[in-house]
């Protein structure tokens, strides 16, 4: 399809409902990831996303990586069919510089930075809030990119079962069941899944013909519990749990063709949490948690390396209102990370000690906003981070906001400690990545339609690379990414339209090369409609050319259909068409993706 033609639907998707009427709840939806404080959506200074629960429903979305591919200004590079490796750029920034949250909790692995996003299934979801630009001056190490924060199911009224299967292309099977409710001054929620499909071939064998090229099945099992009492209106207790296990069948480009090989990885939090209201203008949350990435490597059912992360963690957060529409955030937090692993890295365990502050006020049309925040690390010594924020209304419902921030990302212990060998070993004198980021946005928000449009210039120095000689790790990149993001939502009864567009340059800021795997344009426009016992929807989702080291991924667009059929109040039946017209095309080089999909389920809810 002509990319003119794609620009052309996204900004007729974006103006043309503009002189509509229709309203919509949600614009004054409350979000906390923002600023680490209960906001108005309507209020942020930051450029932030929801996606809730019945949009998850909607969507029809296997999971987390598919959902997020229609969100302005992030791109998802997958490895390979459903539980593959998905490498989610925003705002054009590294696959590890994005801090994915579960409950506030980190689950990543210290020895990549990455999060498994992959093995993170939407039957145990509720809610996602995503933050775009630098917010390491709320959250440390990784929100250069920004924050996606995960938030699993509650449980709420009167207790209610709810289960759920369906079927698919290429074997996919999924189950899910949960229970959930309040009895009395306490709430609980419990939900279990199961995914698996035979998947595809991962690897082409034309481009990488020591792959093995056998079909790559991926297997799921999930648990997610949460339980809070109420010890009276001003005291509450809560414990939660989450445990993922994704099975994998993995192509190894550089291994013996008649091999297998397969990866399994699980994700595991605890946390335990006190709520207390001391006064009418002091909540405080102390929160102890644990989030662990545990990864095993198999070649013929023999496990071969092992990579375990313990991140420990503990929060003590104050919330303060000191007038009206004035908010004060004061924390204190501890991480110790414990890599326990088949390779001898020279250092296996590091601690970090943090300190923040935030505040967000009210002054009539305008709002502020400013965080500080100190990390001091064992290993490398300190981060200091912050952000400055502002916003205004004016005219008849549009604000315009603007912001200054900085951010980080700490050396992984792969980078750091990793051991001589093959004459290459991790650099212990690394210092963190680091950078600038300026935004100015402008919204608009009225009887139910949003309209923002962001301009984001983010420098990023002392970007970790190997040397010239390739033997080890050192700060010697810089990177600079500015662009634009337009996003539109709105109803008009029972039509539903969202639209984004994403323009941006993420390039080598010395040699102008553009970052491998990241497109200059890319958008998507979704549309729905409700009828009777029905809701039909439909979406396009483009993506411009992008480089992966010499070799050029051209550019590609998909059409997606989604079909949901209220049989009675108890019972629906949904149904997803992925890449209708079977679209060939590569996100990574060498790698396959999936062809045209089909996927259809049936829910029942209590």
């Amino acid at each position: 399809m002509n990319q003119k033609l794609i620009i052309v639907a996204l900004f007729g998707a974006i103006t043309f409902p503009l002189a509509a009427h229709a309203e919509t709840p949600g614009l004054d939806e409350v979000v906390v990831t923002a600023s680490r404080m209960p906001q108005s959506l309507n209020k942020t200074i930051a450029d932030v996303s929801v996606l809730n629960e019945q949009e998850i429903r909607k969507s029809g979305a296997p999971d987390v990586s598919t959902l997020l591919r229609s969100l302005p200004g992030v791109e998802v590079a997958q490895t390979g069919g459903l539980g593959a490796t998905p490498y989610i750029f925003m705002r054009g920034t590294n696959a590890n510089q994005v801090l994915v949250l579960l409950d506030g909790v980190r689950i990543n692995s210290a020895t990549t930075g990455a999060t498994a996003i992959e093995h993170l299934m939407l039957d145990s979801i509720e809610r996602i809030e995503i933050v775009r630009g630098n917010v390491s001056s709320l959250y440390g190490s990784e929100a250069i990119g920004g924050v996606i924060q995960l938030f699993t199911k509650q449980g709420r009224g009167a207790p209610v079962f709810n289960v759920s299967g369906g079927a698919g292309s290429h074997g996919t099977q999924r189950l899910a069941a949960g229970f959930a409710g309040e009895v009395n001054d306490t709430s609980f929620s419990v939900n279990a899944g199961k995914v698996k499909t035979d998947g595809v071939s991962a690897i082409n064998p034309l481009l990488a013909p020591r792959a093995n090229p056998n079909k790559n099945g991926y297997d799921n099992n999930t648990l997610a519990a949460q339980v809070k009492h109420a010890i009276n209106t001003d005291h509450l207790l809560s414990a939660s749990l989450f445990s993922t296990r994704g099975n994998i069948s993995i192509d190894n480009a550089f291994g013996v063709p008649t091999s297998l090989y397969n990866v399994v990885e699980n994700i595991d939090k605890v946390s335990l949490a006190s709520d207390d209201q001391f006064s009418a203008m002091w909540h405080s949350q102390v929160r102890l948690a644990r989030g662990v990435d545990d990864y095993h490597y198999y070649t013929n059912a023999a496990q071969t390396s092992r990579y375990q992360t313990q991140s420990n963690q503990i929060t003590w957060q104050n919330n303060l209102k000191i007038a009206e529409g004035q908010q004060l955030n004061l924390a204190a937090e501890h991480l110790g990370q414990t890599v326990t692993s088949t390779t001898a890295f020279s250092q296996t365990t590091r601690n970090v000690n943090s300190l923040l502050g935030g505040y967000t006020g009210e002054y009539g049309v305008q709002q502020v906003q400013l965080n500080l925040r100190q990390d001091r690390y064992t290993d490398f010594g300190t981060a200091n981070t912050g952000l400055l924020g502002y916003g205004v209304a004016f005219a008849d419902s549009w604000r315009a906001t603007a912001s200054v921030s900085n951010a980080f990302k700490a050396p992984t212990f792969n980078d750091m400690y990793w051991p001589l060998a093959f004459g290459y070993q991790g650099n212990p004198n690394l210092k963190p990545e680091r950078s600038q980021n300026k935004e100015l946005g402008l919204h608009y928000a009225v009887n139910g339609q949003r309209v923002d449009a962001v301009y984001f210039d983010n420098r990023i120095s002392d970007l970790i690379a190997l040397n010239a000689a390739f033997t080890t790790v050192t700060n010697i990149s810089q990177a600079r990414i500015d662009g634009q993001e337009l996003s539109y939502a709105g109803d008009f009864g029972n039509k539903h339209i969202k639209a984004s567009a994403t323009f941006q340059n993420p390039r080598n800021a010395a040699t102008g090369q553009l970052l491998p795997r990241r497109a200059k344009q890319f958008g998507s426009v979704a549309a729905s409609h409700d009828f009777d016992a029905w809701n039909m929807g439909a979406e396009v989702r483009y993506s411009g050319a992008r480089m992966d080291g010499v070799n050029t991924l051209h550019g590609y667009e998909l059409f997606n259909l989604t079909a949901r059929y209220q049989i009675d109040k108890q019972v629906n039946l949904s149904a997803r068409v992925e890449n209708l017209f079977n679209r060939n095309y590569s996100e990574v080089y060498s790698y396959n993706t999936l062809g045209r999909t089909l996927f259809v389920g049936l829910n029942y809810q209590q």
